[in-house]
């Protein structure tokens, strides 16, 4: 920080000038605090007790520092006794913002002690019988002095922000990879605590493109947690962890994340936050070529997640229940097994077969005609039709 006090050069007060001036200072600390105290409620309880003694303390040295610049004979650097005073008001900046006063309450305090310093200092001076002209261009470097303080303090306050808005944001995102990974208890609420955010009921994962992450976060939850990156089998796609999304909350989460080709998982307590993950990752294997931009709600998907759970064995069943296929020609066998399986579904109804496989119910009857000369009596047997039901209910992968 480079001080930029004006004409410190060319306005130099004499030691007797000086010299009652300083011996009021502490006088005029006092009340500059009075003042502050009374007129920003932001600093009426950080003034009693010990800390307002090293805040007293500290605003004699500021004062002390401007009136050693204004009395000290010219030289090549005039101004460094005003880099310790800035460097100090930069940490006091950097201090209020930890203690989360606002930039608001901190210049109001500059202003009210600007004015209440200077009114005292000239107090001093016109008593001392100093003409007008030198209190006039005293007055211009007291505010000038105060606004370079005031200045150190705004950008202290302001990298304070931004250097706690990063080191919480990395927090938040090791808390959402714990989560995810599904690290023991006691580290994720220990991650939790470090990251100082407050567990909600539940948690949702949603698997995002990544390019619309950043966006959707902003539109849900504040609490909402994101991992930049789902892992190397999900390139570019974002994790995000939305807090309470059941219930009522489940259907505004999926109006907000419409349009975005996301997987929405079901919701969990939030320790269990990686089962919901393992839901979404599963279902957005499952899904094949979604409408463009559509949501993808796990609990849509159920009945596929239930079968595929044991990919091996629904191979083998599908096996064995389309072994009385096998003698035909492969597209024959694969017309006459999506027969089948609409067949299943609609229960028997020709007409519903042929309209959702878009062919004439006469085409139906032919396949059906021969899928039973194949099947014989297994189609009337319930644990055959459970086979088949099971084995058909997904596409084979």
């Amino acid at each position: 920080m480079e001080p930029t006090l004006p004409d410190v050069r060319a306005f130099r007060l004499s030691g007797e000038i000086v010299a009652p001036l300083r011996e009021g200072l502490p006088d005029v600390a006092v009340q500059t605090i009075a003042a502050i105290t009374a007129e920003v409620p932001a600093y009426a309880e950080a003034f009693t007790g010990e800390l307002g003694a090293k805040i007293e303390k500290a605003v004699r040295a500021a004062l002390g520092t401007f009136l050693e610049l204004v009395s000290r004979a010219a030289g090549p650097d005039p101004g460094a006794p005003l880099t310790p005073a800035l460097e100090a008001a930069y940490a006091l900046g950097r201090g209020e913002a930890r203690s989360g006063r606002s930039l608001d309450a901190l210049l109001a305090a500059y202003r009210v002690g600007a004015r209440v310093s200077w009114r005292e200092l000239a107090a001093i001076s016109v008593a001392n019988g100093q003409p007008a002209s030198t209190i006039a261009h005293f007055a211009e470097l007291v505010f000038a002095y105060i606004d370079e303080l005031s200045a150190a303090s705004v950008a202290g306050h302001a990298d304070e922000l931004a250097s706690s808005g990063r080191a919480r944001r990395r927090h938040l995102e090791l808390l959402a990879q714990a989560l995810i990974a599904g690290e023991p208890v006691h580290a994720v609420i220990a991650a939790a605590e470090r990251a100082d955010w407050v567990p909600p009921q539940t948690l949702t994962a949603v698997l995002a493109p990544e390019r619309a992450a950043r966006a959707l976060a902003d539109l849900l939850d504040p609490r909402t947690l994101q991992v930049a990156e789902a892992g190397p089998e999900m390139p570019d796609t974002s994790v995000l962890l939305v807090p309470d999304a059941q219930g009522p909350g489940r259907a505004h989460v999926m109006r907000l994340l419409g349009g975005s080709g996301a997987v929405i998982g079901p919701p969990r307590p939030w320790l269990r936050a990686r089962e919901s993950f393992l839901r979404a990752v599963r279902v957005s294997g499952l899904v094949r070529r979604p409408r463009r931009g559509a949501v993808t709600d796990t609990e849509d998907h159920l009945l596929a997640l239930v079968v595929t759970a044991d990919p091996q064995a629904l191979k083998d069943l599908r096996t064995q229940a389309l072994a009385p296929l096998e003698g035909e020609r492969e597209a024959t066998a694969e017309k006459l097994v999506e027969t089948l399986r609409s067949w299943l579904l609609h229960q028997g109804r020709r007409e519903d077969v042929a309209a959702e496989l878009f062919v004439h119910p006469q085409t139906v009857r032919y396949r059906m005609s021969r899928i039973r000369e194949l099947y014989g009596d297994r189609l009337r047997d319930p644990k055959w039709l459970q086979i088949l039901t099971v084995a058909l209910a997904v596409p084979p992968a």
